[in-house]
């Protein structure tokens, strides 16, 4: 598995699981996280919150810029930093909002889609020049044409 495909897969589930340790703060996930046996983790929930989930939306979010460098496919990076930045946006200056708790759970859910979408079909360089078919004789097609 690639680093950016590992970090990207890391930093939505590390986030997904912050969330699920949460049950105050994410009703929804805190009882799937506890019917996973995840129930534990409510004491480290100031943690998880305030630590864990920002840190693990950098990671993705510093992944999938990574990515867009590597494989220069605009749309998965767009869709892709979408997520993280959703959560780090809620977290620190629109923490305040109503409607900031909808916008978490989006960016949460967005960043776990995408790692699922990574895991299925990852990013592969779309430029006709990056892979250079060989011929035959070792030489690659660009090599023939010169000779």
């Amino acid at each position: 598995m690639k680093l950016t495909a590992l970090l990207e897969n890391t930093g939505a589930l590390g986030a997904l699981t912050a969330a699920m340790g949460c049950a105050s703060c994410f009703p929804a996930l805190g009882s799937l996280g506890s019917a996973l046996g995840l129930g534990f983790l409510a004491q480290y929930e100031g943690l998880f919150i305030n630590t864990l989930l920002p840190l693990f939306a950098a990671i993705a979010l510093a992944a999938n810029i990574f990515s867009f460098i590597s494989h220069r496919i605009i749309h998965r990076m767009l869709i892709g930093v979408a997520g993280p930045t959703m959560v780090l946006l809620t977290m620190f200056p629109l923490w305040t909002y109503d409607w900031s708790t909808l916008l978490l759970y989006t960016g949460i859910a967005l960043m776990l889609v995408v790692a699922v979408w990574d895991l299925l079909s990852p990013p592969s360089k779309v430029c006709a020049s990056c892979n250079i078919p060989e011929t035959g004789d070792g030489q690659t097609s660009q090599e023939n044409s010169h000779v």
